[in-house]
C-alpha cells in the first residue's frame, strides 16, 4: 500500500463507480477513514454529497454523513490512497485506462466487480495488472446483498490480494462491527467464484420460476457449485475457497433472495419474458448474462464438464428455452457425487 511522506496520516479511499455496492462499500469505509466516491453524473455526485442518499439506486437508504462523492475521476484517482473498482464488467477497462493517469505508483487497486471481461474473459484483477503494472490488485468479494447491508444486517466478505500483508492493512480500512472483512490470498478462487455464481444464479431463479420446489433448488445450486470449484481448481484456485463465502455463500445467498437481480431474471426468464424485456426494465447490470458465456468458453477452454453453464448459456445468448435447458439438465447421466454431471 502506498507510504506517504507523512507517516499518521489517515489513508485515503476512492471508490470509483456509485452504483449500489460501490455506494455501499463507500458509505461503510466512511466510517474508518476519508472516502472519496466518484459518480459519472454530476448530480448524482452532488446529491450523495450533500443530502447523504443514493436516490438511483439505493433510495430509502441513509448514507454516512462524512462520505463525500465527485464527478471528477482525475481528483478521484489524485487523491486515492487505494482505489476500489465498483463498476461494472464490461466498463471497467475504459473506466480503469481513465484513471490510469492519475493514480500514484503502487497504490493498491481492488475490484468490486463479479464476472468476466467480455471478449478476453479475463478476470477483472488481470485487466488491472494489464492497465496498471505494478499496483498490487485485489478483489472483496463474498454473499453481500447491498441494501441488506446498508441497512445494517450482519454480513461477511473476503478480501483477496497477492500479498497477505496488503489484504490485512485493507481489511481494517473496509470492516465494521456488523460487516466482518475476512482476508486471503486466493485471488482467482474468489474471482472465479464471484463470477460464476451469477449463472447459478440464474438457473436457480429459473426452477423457482417453474414452480420446482426447493429440492430441485437445492440440486442446482449445489451442481452449480460443483461446476464453479471445478472449473475454479482448473484455472489455479484454491477449492477451499470454493466451499466458503465466496463460493458457496455468495451461491446461495444471490441464489435464493429476491434482491438478487441474477436470480430475478432466471425467474421471468421461466416465466416467458426474453432477457432484453427483463434487463431493460432495470438500470443495474445483471452480470450473469455476461458471465454466463466467458463461463461456458473457459470450461471448454481447461476441459471442465460444466452442464449448468452451458444450458444458462445457451438460454441468455443463444435463444434457447429455460424448459428446454430443464429438460437437458434432467436427461444429464449423474455419476458419482463427486464427479462431474
Amino acid at each position: 500500500m502506498h507510504v506517504s511522506p507523512n507517516r499518521e496520516r489517515t489513508p485515503r479511499m476512492t471508490i470509483v463507480g456509485a452504483g449500489s455496492w460501490g455506494t455501499t462499500i463507500a458509505s461503510l469505509a466512511a466510517r474508518n477513514v476519508p472516502v472519496l466516491l466518484w459518480a459519472r453524473e454530476p448530480g448524482l455526485a452532488e446529491r450523495i454529497s450533500t443530502t447523504h442518499e443514493n436516490p438511483d439506486y439505493l433510495a430509502g437508504h441513509s448514507l454516512h454523513p462524512e462520505l463525500k462523492a465527485t464527478a471528477s475521476l482525475p481528483a478521484a484517482a489524485e487523491q486515492a490512497d487505494v482505489v476500489v473498482m465498483a463498476v461494472p464488467t464490461h466498463a471497467f477497462r475504459q473506466v480503469l485506462a481513465e484513471l490510469t493517469p492519475h493514480v500514484r505508483p503502487w497504490v493498491p487497486v481492488v475490484s468490486l466487480a463479479k464476472g468476466f471481461e467480455e471478449g478476453t474473459n479475463n478476470r477483472m484483477t488481470e485487466v488491472i495488472t494489464e492497465e496498471l503494472p505494478g499496483h498490487p490488485a485485489g478483489v472483496l468479494s463474498g454473499p453481500t446483498l447491498a441494501k441488506e447491508v446498508l441497512a445494517g444486517l450482519a454480513a461477511a466478505a473476503v478480501i483477496a490480494m497477492p500479498d497477505l500483508s496488503v489484504a490485512q492493512r485493507l481489511q481494517s480500512l473496509m470492516r465494521t462491527s456488523l460487516f466482518r472483512v475476512y482476508t486471503g490470498t486466493d485471488v482467482i478462487g474468489v474471482e472465479v467464484g464471484g463470477a460464476v455464481k451469477n449463472v447459478v444464479a440464474i438457473a436457480a431463479g429459473m426452477a423457482d420460476g417453474f414452480g420446482t420446489g426447493d429440492n430441485t433448488r437445492a440440486m442446482v445450486i449445489s451442481r452449480g457449485v460443483a461446476e464453479m470449484t471445478r472449473l475454479g481448481v482448473a484455472m489455479g484456485g484454491d477449492p477451499a475457497t470454493f466451499a466458503g463465502l465466496t463460493g458457496l455463500g455468495d451461491a446461495i445467498a444471490t441464489s435464493i433472495s429476491p434482491l438478487s437481480r441474477n436470480r430475478t431474471l432466471g425467474v421471468q426468464l421461466a416465466q416467458g419474458k426474453t432477457v432484453d424485456e427483463v434487463t431493460r426494465s432495470s438500470r443495474m447490470v445483471t452480470e450473469g448474462v455476461r458471465a454466463s458465456r466467458a463461463s461456458r468458453e473457459l470450461a471448454e477452454k481447461f476441459g471442465v464438464d460444466a452442464p449448468i453453464i452451458g444450458e444458462i448459456d445457451a438460454v441468455v445468448n443463444e435463444g434457447r428455452t429455460p424448459r428446454e435447458a430443464f429438460r437437458g439438465l434432467l436427461h444429464v447421466e449423474p455419476a458419482t457425487e463427486g464427479e462431474a454431471g
